[in-house]
């Protein structure tokens, strides 16, 4: 039964998974602000009428995840915590029939391509001319920075072609009007996301565009870092290493999920390339980028993964030594052709390897750090805490990757969103520690 507590005619937009919806939630956000509809993001405390809920549908922890949150803000709704519960997303787009049935004090259910609607929903107008302006739930140093939507590729284990559609891109003069705004408030950092980065511009003119569409943001005026996620390996388009080369704020990074180096894995998850293209095409960056910062991601327990193809990805990662690495235990989704195979791995051997292979990371990982103490690295400072300026080198990004803390002291003061030269003392697998550099 209603509490009857008092609510002011706003929205709570709270948001779940990777960060293509942190981007999506951010747009939402800046079409209500322009409509003068009063939004938060992920308020503590209840007193909006109203929460929409950008959910996750890629695997089975995060559709668990999303699950839960509904479930939550519906009890909410119950007790008259809010008045609406609205869904939108990747989870929404997959399974909106089933879910309507289950859980059905959800008022309104919308795809991850449907903003118009929802804004009409939300009683608010969709205004095309602010397509790409946001308000960031980040801090404004730095932005998550979507240069296209959706994939074309047919990976065996990945949904997102079914919750995102195909590839479109968004076209070089209007990303480069959006990072110009940004950079006008204050923005440093771009991360360029996207399903699939080297894809883009293809759907536009027939040619792969990431190259050109680095050189159009490094030419923008404030900002400092250009960081790339979400490369494919195969066809990787090669020219976008001479940019990094070419251009100083196109960070020594590249976040390249490869998923495994097995052959008999490879050919089943349909990634077109082979163990030994790939083992060729990592040797090949780093001689191009020297330095270079090479992050990526794998799957353990994919249908038919051996304890030899195991070995082979294990002895692959000990031997490759990636700066960055993640791992997930494999994911039977609906509706992708790994889902007609038989999933005979079991879920405590998946979750055996993805440990083994963290342990094994972090020993990399420890050993990458230590050989960076006694030298001079620059950071930018994202966040203030318990007497440490916390922040990031080039090779590392937001939420994913190593921190840098840096020793507070009465001599230097620095800023949320400065960057500065710090001298490492001390290493931790996952932590660099410092003092300012004179």
């Amino acid at each position: 039964m209603k509490t009857g507590k008092k609510r002011t005619s706003s929205v709570n937009v709270v948001t779940l998974g990777c960060s293509k919806n942190i981007f999506d939630s951010e747009v939402l956000m800046g079409q209500l602000k322009a409509s003068n509809v009063s939004v938060s993001h992920e308020s503590e405390e209840y007193g909006a009428e109203t929460v929409v809920i950008n959910t996750c549908g890629f695997i089975g922890d995060a559709k668990q995840e999303s699950i839960d949150t509904i479930l939550d803000w519906v009890d909410a709704k119950k007790n008259g915590d809010v008045d609406k519960v609205i869904v939108m997303g990747c989870l929404s787009e997959r399974y909106k029939d089933d879910l309507v049935k289950e859980i059905p004090d959800v008022d309104s259910w919308f795809g991850t391509r449907e903003l118009p609607r929802l804004l009409k929903t939300l009683k608010a107008d969709y205004k095309k001319e602010l397509v790409g302006e946001r308000l960031l739930t980040t801090p404004i140093h730095y932005a998550y920075f979507k240069i296209s939507e959706g994939c074309d590729r047919t990976c065996s284990f990945c949904a997102i072609p079914i919750m995102r559609g195909l590839n479109i891109s968004t076209p070089i003069e209007e990303l480069v009007k959006n990072a110009k705004d940004l950079a006008a408030n204050g923005t440093k950092e771009l991360l360029l996301i996207a399903q699939d980065l080297t894809y883009y511009g293809i759907d536009l003119n027939g040619k792969r565009q990431l190259a050109d569409l680095l050189r159009a943001l490094s030419d923008i005026e404030g900002i400092e870092w250009i960081r790339l996620h979400y490369a494919y390996p195969s066809a990787f388009p090669k020219e976008v290493l001479d940019v990094m080369v070419e251009r100083a704020n196109v960070c020594n990074y590249l976040d390249m999920p490869l998923q495994h180096i097995s052959n008999t894995m490879l050919k089943s998850m349909r990634r077109m390339i082979t163990k030994e293209k790939t083992i060729n095409l990592v040797k090949d960056i780093r001689e191009k980028v020297p330095g270079i910062a090479m992050r990526t991601t794998l799957i353990a327990g994919y249908p038919g993964e051996t304890e030899e193809d195991f070995q082979e990805m294990y002895d692959w990662v000990k031997e490759t030594k990636f700066d960055r690495l993640g791992i997930f235990a494999y994911s039977h989704e609906e509706n992708t052709s790994a889902h007609l195979l038989e999933d005979d791995v079991p879920e405590e051997v998946k979750q055996e390897r993805v440990n083994t292979i963290m342990e094994l990371q972090s020993g990399i990982s420890h050993e990458i750090n230590l050989k960076k103490v006694g030298k001079s690295i620059r950071v930018l400072v994202d966040r203030i805490e318990s007497g440490f300026y916390v922040g990031r080198s080039e090779h590392d990004s937001p939420e994913v990757d190593n921190e840098v803390w840096v020793t507070m002291d009465d001599e230097h003061y620095l800023s949320v969103g400065e960057f500065v030269n710090v001298k490492i003392t001390d290493a931790e697998p996952y932590d660099l520690f410092g003092v300012v550099a004179v």
